[in-house]
């Protein structure tokens, strides 16, 4: 059999996953983005966070009371 010459098409080059860098901002400067984001909106911050230690705080003033209880 007779061997046809086949055109190469173009050869692509790609980086490999590992070595691309995706969304390197992302991570800077993260303490500075999170301060001006809490300065921005401090009362949907607060209402937010307010709960979650109140409920937190409760937990543990229970918790601390049944130890208590079973004491005695």
């Amino acid at each position: 059999m007779g061997k046809i010459p086949v055109k190469m098409k173009a050869v692509q080059y790609a980086l490999s996953p590992y070595q691309q860098k995706v969304m390197p901002g992302l991570w800077k400067d993260l303490p500075g983005k999170l301060t001006h984001k809490v300065t921005e909106n401090w009362l949907s911050a607060s209402l937010l966070l307010g709960p979650l230690v109140g409920v937190y705080s409760y937990v543990n003033w229970y918790l601390e009371k049944e130890k208590l209880n079973h004491r005695y």
